[in-house]
């Protein structure tokens, strides 16, 4: 690779696995720089969680840069013109209404070579527009604008959802205290997940791949599996029975109409439709190379303790 500058937008938890990777990917290379953009306020925190990401960014021989994505696009285009590439890691948590597009906006004026823009999750085009989860037209409008151009090669990757979403409670699917599984839209529905330390780790892949990824969609993924399959996860880790419940697809959208402006409902809403949540592992980035990733029921073992939900 030629003389490469990358910086990376955010830290959080998808931000530190890509910092990680791309970090650890670098030192292969003496030409290649990596820097992540942070508030100054984060930078210099007490929190304990802040705090511990910093000294890992630093012991990484990360460089920090002090910066507010909230800034005038001016102050952006200053800052994104001093490197080759830039990873967005911002998640939706940076603001709606034009966030994203504001940042692609700079990328593009300020003329950086490379650009991976915050759009690790589905596949927004099949979904299309007017959909339940309103932030989705605004990745559809970054798509258009990126492809309206040919200085700034852009990579996209599809990474479904994260796989602890489907054991966490405020999601709806699994309820490991009452051993309920509830099915969203259906028991075959299918939905492709992967862990934030996989993307990271993927990301860092394709970022390096000879030849480069340009102007293309790369899909990824640690498991693709129906709602089924998640209730017999967790009934063969627990050794226990798990009562099962169907929300149809009529049912996830009455639940919707009545709390509009709920997120978590919006999710639920556009994988119970089922459209562009999923994709077939063998067709993945990670298969088609030969790279091992992490199972929903591998993370299950992992991370959950079955033990104590069995009292």
């Amino acid at each position: 690779m030629k003389n490469t500058s990358i910086l990376i937008l955010g830290a959080g938890e998808l931000g530190m696995p890509v910092i990680r990777n791309i970090a650890k990917k670098a030192k292969s290379y003496h030409n290649v720089t990596v820097t992540v953009l942070l508030r100054e306020a984060t930078i210099h925190s007490e929190d304990p969680d802040k705090k511990k990401n910093i000294d890992e960014i630093k012991a990484l021989d990360v460089q920090l840069l002090s910066g507010d994505l909230s800034a005038p696009s001016s102050e952006l285009v200053s800052i994104f013109k001093n490197f080759d590439a830039i990873i967005s890691c911002t998640g939706y948590g940076s603001g709606a209404g034009g966030f994203q597009l504001k940042l692609a906006n700079a990328v593009l004026e300020a003329g950086v070579e490379r650009y991976f823009p915050w759009q690790f999750g589905v596949d927004f085009e099949i979904i299309g527009r007017g959909s339940a989860q309103d932030l989705f037209d605004e990745q559809l409008d970054v798509r258009e604008l990126l492809r309206s151009q040919n200085k700034t090669k852009w990579v996209i990757i599809s990474t479904g959802m994260f796989t602890s979403y489907l054991f966490e409670p405020f999601f709806g699917v699994l309820d490991l205290e009452k051993k309920v599984v509830n099915a969203i839209g259906g028991w075959d529905a299918v939905v492709t997940v992967t862990t934030p330390e996989d993307i990271g780790m993927l990301t860092a892949e394709i970022f390096f791949s000879e030849p480069l990824f340009e102007d293309t969609i790369v899909y990824i993924g640690g498991d693709t599996l129906t709602y089924g399959q998640l209730g017999d996860i967790a009934e063969s880790l627990s050794g226990q029975k798990y009562e099962r419940i169907l929300s149809d697809v009529n049912e996830l959208q009455n639940d919707l109409q009545n709390d509009p402006t709920n997120f978590v409902k919006k999710y639920r809403s556009i994988f119970g439709a089922g459209r562009g949540v999923s994709w077939d592992f063998d067709k993945t980035f990670n298969f088609k190379n030969g790279i091992e990733t992490t199972s929903a029921k591998q993370w299950a073992e992992k991370n959950i303790d079955w033990e104590s939900y069995n009292s």
